[in-house]
């Protein structure tokens, strides 16, 4: 029980709140989104991914972007970054961006396995988002799963025919000739 009321007591006043609901930009995103299927070329293309991190990247409230900030800060101390990012995801368990940032740690890790399932709930709550779209295709292809990364990979080129990875697209059966 002095553990329990420690906890009450001592725990951080965020965690006991709880996340607010995520930003809606889908007002500001769509419009990009489709300028991504217009997009002349590659570098107009990358400049609206980067306006659409600008969204992505937009945490709840001033406590999830901290620990977002510090976690992508600190991406390759594998350690501290996924402590912040498990923290993130604890507090706010509907926030896309958590969960991608989380599967590129695990990525850069080479831990292809725990970055899949975090890639796939990214998706469940934001279908669009490039990184995680893209980001599975790769996850897909280290981890030896051609044939589901080509579809991956195919879904991602549907959202931004510009992407880098556009490069590691097979054709289909038949289309060699």
């Amino acid at each position: 029980m002095k553990h329990i009321l420690f906890l009450m007591l001592f725990a951080p006043p965020v965690l006991a709140d709880g996340c607010p609901t995520a930003p809606d930009h889908r007002a500001e995103m769509d419009p990009l989104y489709q300028a991504l299927l217009t997009a002349p070329d590659e570098m107009t293309a990358r400049l609206i991914t980067n306006e659409m991190w600008g969204y992505w990247d937009n945490a709840p409230d001033e406590a999830s972007q901290s620990m977002l900030d510090e976690a992508m800060r600190a991406r390759f101390d594998f350690v501290f970054a996924l402590e912040r990012l498990d923290a993130l995801i604890g507090y706010c368990p509907f926030y896309a961006e958590g969960y991608n940032q989380r599967a590129f740690v695990n990525f850069l890790r080479e831990d292809f396995e725990a970055a899949l399932p975090d890639l796939e709930r990214a998706l469940e709550l934001n279908p669009r988002h490039v990184g995680a779209l893209s980001g599975r295709a790769v996850t897909l292809i280290a981890l030896g799963r051609d044939d589901a990364a080509q579809v991956a990979l195919r879904a991602a080129l549907a959202v931004n025919p510009w992407l880098p990875e556009r490069a590691l697209l097979k054709s289909p059966v038949g289309d060699d000739l």
